[in-house]
């Protein structure tokens, strides 16, 4: 009989099939029971948000164990797939990373995200290799969203960057990817050519400019993720309150803001 991870790793694996899956990323267990309740078909963590919510900064800084453990918040409190953003792999061995995505999957993890960033393909292909032998071992369908920055970091010209994009995709879809996350990417065209040329699930960022959903899934896109966007303008709306309240004291700056206490304690008894 199929574990609950594995049974849920099927189910995610599913749902890049049936339209456009559209994930509001969360940091916590607060936040994610919350996107969960909205009616949330899955969840996805952004690593910036978790790393600020324990005080690092983005970009492999957060200590494994406190993303584990994060991960194993998060899972106690929701029932819908779980994918992680598991940035670099927390290290440069490929055999180090898979040893670490074994940790994610056994805290809950059904899906994650790895990204090559400035480093070479051939590094990201040995971790995903690596990281689909650890999944297997555990007996988990792991969805790997192999998550390219051509586009992010401008890596080449824009007028070789498409066909960047569709060599490394192809690279790491031989390595075992499952899905190619293309973040920074808005033109329509761009964003055809590459959902053509890909025999797998691509994800797109949700970025200003960029096409709404219904175009995005008319153009071939299969996954859009909010990122690190509701963690940024979480941040930034307690900054404004909490500069108003230390301003002047003044209740109004707090009170009555957002939900409820009863709703929110609601929320998170139901389970």
């Amino acid at each position: 009989m199929p574990t609950k991870d594995a049974t849920s790793a099927e189910v995610f694996h599913r749902l890049h099939a049936q339209g456009l899956l559209v994930l509001a990323n969360v940091w916590d267990a607060g936040s994610a029971r919350l996107v969960e309740s909205l009616g949330a078909k899955a969840l996805a963590t952004t690593s910036a948000g978790v790393a600020w919510s324990h005080g690092y900064a983005d970009g492999d800084l957060l200590p494994v164990p406190l993303l584990a453990a994060t991960v194993a918040d998060i899972a106690r409190v929701v029932s819908v797939p779980l994918s992680v953003d598991a940035e670099g792999g927390y290290a440069n061995d490929p055999a180090t990373v898979g040893e670490t995505v074994a940790r994610l999957i056994d805290a809950g993890a059904v899906g994650i995200n790895l990204e090559d960033g400035t480093g070479e393909p051939d590094l990201l292909c040995a971790k995903i290799e690596a990281v689909k032998r650890a999944s297997a071992r555990l007996g988990v369908d792991l969805f790997v969203n192999a998550r390219t920055d051509v586009y992010l970091l401008g890596l080449v010209t824009e007028a070789r960057r498409v066909g960047e994009m569709l060599a490394r995709a192809e690279r790491y879809r031989a390595a075992g990817a499952d899905g190619i996350f293309v973040p920074a990417i808005v033109d329509p065209a761009e964003i055809r050519a590459i959902t053509s040329a890909v025999p797998l699930p691509v994800n797109v960022l949700a970025l200003r400019g960029l096409p709404a959903a219904a175009e995005l899934q008319a153009l071939g896109v299969r996954r859009l993720s909010a990122g690190s966007g509701m963690a940024r303008a979480t941040l930034g709306r307690i900054a404004q309150m909490a500069k108003d309240f230390l301003r002047n004291g003044a209740s109004e700056a707090v009170a009555g803001q957002g939900m409820t206490y009863d709703e929110i304690n609601a929320l998170m008894a139901a389970r």
